[in-house]
């Protein structure tokens, strides 16, 4: 499984596993069992009619068809990259910018469809043919898709994993900026794995003088350069 690097907005590399052609393959597959299933039960239920024309039949046929042929566009669309068949496999479109993936992404992709999947199933070997496991839906969008299963590598970056009810403590963080982040969490990993008390003591006091903020003295060390890199993230995420 190839390695996908992706540039957030705070232009932070983040590393995503790229969903293999197998994984894809086999989404593919039970979004195609859906739809025929769709299709199944559109036949015993509508295709009995009595007394209908043959163009009213092709007419409501083609209506009820419309579900199936924007199937992938649509899902993709609401749910974020996502059909029921890259659900089940937790796999998702990304764009390879960081980007959310736009609804113009997932037409270019769902259009695509045509060459990737209906001639020979070009797409599949040309996933197998580059790195990232791109059809050449996802080279025209700008696109990717990644593995949801394994979660993303952010023990290098100034990201930190924040509880939706979150509360920050220093709102003065703002005055650092993402390099001062950045060396704040280096060093903080560092010496922590190491038990180096004295270039904790230090970091907390550098932090305390460059932010200008009241030193809380009843968090240790380890809690309160904890608390400043949640505090800089919650801050920082939407900027």
């Amino acid at each position: 499984m190839s390695e996908l690097q992706i540039n957030t907005t705070q232009n932070v590399k983040i590393t995503f596993n790229a969903a293999g052609g197998g994984e894809r393959l086999l989404a593919f597959v039970l979004d195609m069992v859906i739809k025929i299933g769709y299709l199944l039960i559109l036949n015993k239920v509508f295709g009995v009619f009595e007394g209908m024309d043959e163009w009213s039949q092709i007419g409501i046929n083609t209506i009820l068809s419309f579900p199936v042929m924007f199937y992938t566009l649509a899902l993709e669309s609401f749910f974020q990259g996502q059909t029921i068949g890259k659900r089940v496999l937790k796999i998702r479109v990304v764009k390879i910018d960081g980007y959310q993936a736009s609804l113009s992404d997932y037409v270019v992709r769902w259009f695509f469809r045509i060459v990737d999947v209906y001639i020979f199933g070009l797409g599949f070997f040309v996933m197998l043919s580059n790195k990232k496991t791109q059809r050449l839906g996802d080279m025209a969008a700008g696109t990717a898709v990644i593995a949801l299963k394994d979660s993303v590598n952010i023990s290098h970056t100034i990201l930190e994993n924040l509880k939706q009810d979150y509360k920050p403590t220093y709102p003065n963080v703002i005055r650092l900026s993402d390099n001062d982040a950045r060396i704040i969490k280096d060093t903080f990993i560092t010496a922590k794995a190491a038990n180096d008390y004295q270039t904790l003591i230090k970091l907390r006091a550098k932090i305390v003088e460059v932010v200008g903020i009241k030193d809380v003295k009843q968090k240790t060390n380890t809690q309160f350069i904890d608390v400043i890199l949640k505090d800089y993230n919650f801050y920082t995420q939407d900027m």
